[in-house]
């Protein structure tokens, strides 16, 4: 199933997973595994479903498993280097058969999503008083033990704990959606991430990690060193905003004035986008209402935060076997060999793994919020 030297594990049932049967693993033909940091990581597998016997009169052999029912919980997994990477925890969502009249063009396709779509599940309406958003977050993520669930919530720079008598924090909608709309307020960001173990799972709430070691240095145009197939870049200078606007300070009942003059994110560029004192600059109104100061100024610059993310981004695709590593998402990766305004350490947002028979490559989302490396090299 996989290229030489990456093999393919996977595992799905009702509550334990299990391997699959060898059958089952030798109709797949291909396997798609998406991580961002915004919305849900999903997977997609496409397999050969034809009859092979008497036993398949009834029904194909494949729709007979009760192991890829949907609502299973599965498991996709690689042996790369030696070293095993959990690529997925998730459920399966989906299951779609096309049938044809042709000996084997008949195919199944499972897709499914990471765990976070089983805290998608219901809507509530719940009150949280005197609990803060970093508290929420613990307590949320803490309630799905199940799925072996590590929570990582890092607080935000603005922490205000809301006193009963003026405020309870309300809940009105998914675990999930709750979890992304009050990191949303501070630029933040909430994502599962599968492992280090299998059925085990790291939920990370927090801004997106700009801090660390890079990965193994993309590379392009070097020669033997050539890494990545294709890459392309887009510069967007309508992305970064400053925000201000007049908000009613909900202790004081006076009228204040909320203004963000830059981003606070580490920098990852020489030449930011946004700069003090830059006149041609995107300019947006903050309204929102029943803050205090330092509420209404912590999210201010979370919005600011988040507009300069995606800047300059980078799109393109890579061999696995040719990197020599698997691509991470949600951390950082150097860039080299694409001129000095695109070249240096950028932040991995988004990796689509594509695991075909003798082939693994991978598509990938860089970001940062401006242009020039901040060092004269980039690490190999």
């Amino acid at each position: 199933m996989s290229p030489s030297g990456v093999y393919l594990n996977i595992s799905a049932g009702p509550t334990v997973p299990v391997p699959l049967p060898n059958l089952a693993v030798e109709a797949m033909e291909s396997i798609e595994v998406t991580h961002q940091d915004q919305g849900r990581s999903g997977f997609q597998i496409n397999m050969s479903i034809g009859r092979s016997g008497p036993a398949d009169i009834v029904d194909y052999y494949l729709l007979r498993q009760p192991v890829l029912k949907p609502f299973n919980r599965i498991i996709i997994s690689v042996v790369f280097n030696a070293i095993p990477r959990v690529l997925m925890d998730g459920v399966i969502t989906h299951q779609q058969i096309s049938h044809g009249n042709e000996p084997g063009v008949s195919r199944a396709i499972i897709t499914g999503e990471d765990i976070s779509v089983m805290m998608d599940m219901e809507e509530k309406d719940v009150e949280y008083p005197a609990q803060d958003e970093t508290v929420i977050a613990n307590r949320i993520i803490s309630s799905y033990g199940e799925y072996r669930l590590v929570p990582v919530v890092i607080p935000p720079p603005m922490i205000d704990i809301p006193v009963p008598t003026e405020r309870i924090p309300v809940q009105q909608g998914t675990d999930l959606q709750y979890l992304t709309e009050i990191a949303e307020r501070h630029g933040y960001v909430f994502y599962i991430i599968p492992g280090p173990v299998p059925g085990q799972n790291v939920a990370y709430w927090g801004p997106p990690v700009r801090a660390g070691l890079p990965q193994k240095a993309l590379s392009v145009n070097m020669g033997p060193n050539t890494n990545v197939s294709d890459i392309e870049f887009t510069y967007d200078m309508l992305q970064p905003s400053l925000y201000s606007g007049s908000i009613q300070d909900r202790t004081s009942n006076r009228a204040i004035q909320v203004e963000t003059v830059g981003g606070t994110r580490i920098p990852l560029s020489r030449r930011p986008a946004l700069q003090g004192g830059q006149p041609d600059v995107r300019r947006r109104r903050f309204r929102r209402g029943g803050l205090n100061a330092s509420q209404a100024y912590g999210q201010a610059q979370g919005l600011t935060d988040d507009s300069t993310d995606k800047t300059v981004t980078a799109s393109g695709e890579l061999d696995a076997t040719v990197y020599k590593e698997i691509l991470q998402p949600r951390g950082l990766v150097g860039l080299r060999g694409v001129g000095g305004t695109y070249d240096g350490t950028y932040y991995v947002q988004k990796v689509t793994h594509n695991i075909r028979k003798r082939e693994y490559k991978q598509r990938f989302t860089l970001n940062r919020e401006g242009t020039g490396a901040l060092t004269p090299l980039v690490i190999p």
